[in-house]
């Protein structure tokens, strides 16, 4: 059976206690400066990422909001847009949408329904 040696004349099993604490601490400096340097590498990272997203953002054109003019479409007056039935006939849809207006006490063109669907 072999065993390790730390040094010529002493063996791992015959290791003093101060010799325990230097390889220990040792040890420990060794991950504590890898850990360290992870972190530096992370942060440098991190600003370079930053610096970039910030001269991406600088170099896109900015576009004013007047100068992009929506046109309005054409509604029905008191209209609030269109509306998606779903197996609902047109009759029942206007019934429901007096009912909730009644319910909710507020005339029905303040109201905007976007879709009606029978639950079955």
């Amino acid at each position: 059976m072999t065993m390790l040696t730390a040094a010529p004349d002493m063996t791992l099993i015959d290791m003093s206690i101060s010799d325990a604490a230097l390889t220990a601490c040792l040890g420990y400096s060794v991950v504590f400066v890898g850990l360290v340097l992870l972190m530096v590498v992370v942060m440098i990272l991190g600003k370079a990422m930053v610096s970039s997203e910030s001269r991406n953002k600088n170099a896109e054109p900015a576009v004013s909001v007047a100068s992009v003019s929506v046109a309005a479409p054409n509604l029905a007056t008191g209209s609030a847009g269109e509306i998606n039935l779903f197996d609902v006939a047109d009759k029942d849809a206007a019934m429901i949408m007096a009912i909730v207006a009644n319910k909710m006490n507020k005339p029905l063109n303040e109201l905007r329904f976007k879709s009606i669907k029978e639950v079955k």
